[in-house]
């Protein structure tokens, strides 16, 4: 890697969410071109609902910073409009061509498609790569050309009988760098994604942000848990899962990479169950953004449009009991609880969550997603709006509304000793495993023994389990009367 202060044949690397060197198609040509000037711009016109969340925000901060350093300090970072900086950065330095790795939320296909337009008006070449994902969701598509609503078919069928996904690229061996004026640490911090109080403490402690924590993350997952994964990713206190959501989120590793490790450690691993399960589930997020890219606006749109006449409630103060893990449902408070101490949600107790906000509290699920939008580090537009429409009843593919998940069973079966309760509700710890799941349960000489009082120590439910999910069927029914009246 070599610095040059020439501006001959300059090549404008723009950074998106593909923040790292390695299997970065994007990058790999731009390397091949000449100079090349690597820029990530904070784009500050974002629609309000694509604005990072405060947890992102962190992650993007030390995410950037990880690469910058991979580039020896030569990282432009900008904050403003690409659609006005690209064109300036193409002027100042007189780069010959622009190149990115594609996004694919509308608003980002209408910007890049924009800037585009602009560059090519002005003979500057622009050219894009698929750097996110296995297959793109112009490339599946039905017989009939038009696009799957239904999981295991696209998957199945479309994805899987197609051309297999792109090997990951070698990192450019020859990179010559641009020297930026501004470039560097200077105009990370300029961005100001790290809050001057420090909750993200306890975040710092577990995980790495950046191109290395990803691999880190992937080789572990590899020698310790890839083959027991069917079974263990149930588990919330286990570390039965890839944990490799954010990481994919940023860019920091491709799922090309993930699949190609799966598929390279492990013989005949599409034969192996659990490693066929775990490519499935890189198989679902691809299915997610199919679904933003095909029906865009499955962030704030009921897919299954019979769910615009459902009646949900508004409560104030069971959302927010919700979100402060203060429900008196143990196994619901420790995911939320989690969620908000580490940024991140074990995916059996996401689906406990979402299933008790929406059905057991008949609260929206776009109360849900915003949340989780806010405070989730792998807060990923597809793969958030996908997987709170399934729990809703409302998406495609969905579980059926009247699934109503039990927490107190689900807790029983996936924590059966209480330890995932026991960590983010320490308060219960004392109790015995049989009533960790239901404090209401115990008898008052026993929750005194243990240092108790509901309400005071460890609130009581604030929902009747048995009541409220009656209550949702209820619910179910009056909304299929009002799609008949509507009919």
């Amino acid at each position: 890697m070599t610095a040059n202060n020439s501006q001959n044949n300059v090549c404008i690397m723009w950074f998106r969410q593909d923040l790292r060197l390695l299997d970065n198609p994007a990058f790999s040509f731009a390397a091949e071109q000449g100079n090349v000037l690597p820029v990530f711009i904070f784009d500050n016109t974002a629609p309000k609902n694509a604005k990072l969340g405060g947890a992102s925000q962190w992650w993007l901060h030390n995410s950037l910073k990880s690469l910058n350093k991979s580039l020896d300090n030569h990282l432009l970072v900008l904050s403003g409009d690409p659609k006005k900086l690209i064109p300036q950065l193409c002027e100042e330095y007189s780069a010959s061509s622009v190149v990115w790795n594609r996004c694919y939320e509308e608003w980002q296909r209408e910007r890049d498609a924009s800037i585009k337009s602009e560059l090519n008006k002005n003979d500057i070449p622009a050219r894009s790569f698929n750097g996110s994902l296995l297959w793109e969701p112009m490339q599946v598509l039905k017989k009939d050309e038009t696009p799957y609503k239904v999981f295991t078919p696209y998957y199945r069928k479309g994805c899987l009988q197609k051309d297999p996904p792109r090997f990951p690229v070698s990192k450019p061996e020859n990179l010559t760098l641009c020297e930026a004026k501004g470039a560097g640490e200077t105009g990370i911090e300029q961005l100001k994604l790290t809050p001057s109080i420090p909750w993200y403490k306890d975040m710092e402690k577990m995980w790495e942000p950046g191109e290395e924590g990803a691999a880190s993350r992937l080789s572990r997952f590899i020698e310790e848990a890839a083959q027991s994964y069917q079974n263990d990713r149930n588990l919330p206190a286990v570390k039965g899962t890839s944990l490799l959501s954010p990481h994919l989120h940023f860019g920091e590793i491709s799922p090309n990479q993930a699949w190609f490790a799966i598929l390279g450690a492990f013989d005949n691993a599409f034969d192996h169950k659990d490693l066929d399960v775990y490519l499935s589930e890189l198989g679902w997020r691809e299915f997610s953004y199919y679904l933003l890219y095909h029906f865009d606006n499955i962030n704030e749109v009921n897919f299954n449009a019979k769910f615009n006449h459902f009646p949900w409630r508004s409560s104030r103060k069971d959302l927010e009991a919700w979100q402060k893990g203060q429900t008196g449902i143990p196994i619901v408070d420790a995911g939320m609880r989690e969620l908000y101490k580490t940024g991140y949600m074990h995916n059996r107790v996401r689906m406990i969550v979402g299933s008790f906000l929406v059905k057991n509290l008949l609260i929206d699920w776009r109360e849900g997603e915003r949340w989780f939008w806010d405070c989730l580090l792998d807060a990923d537009m597809a793969s958030n709006s996908a997987g709170w429409q399934w729990v809703a009843g409302s998406g495609a593919d969905a579980s059926p509304y009247f699934r109503v998940f039990n927490p107190l069973l689900q807790g029983e079966k996936f924590d059966k000793e209480g330890e995932y309760v026991k960590t983010y509700c320490p308060e219960l710890a004392k109790l015995p495993s049989k009533l960790i799941h239901q404090p209401w349960a115990a008898e008052k000489n026993v929750l005194k023994a243990c240092g108790i009082e509901l309400g005071k120590d460890y609130p009581k439910p604030i929902v009747d389990l048995k009541a409220s999910r009656q209550r949702a069927l209820d619910a179910f029914s009056e909304m299929k009367e009002r799609n008949e009246q509507a009919e």
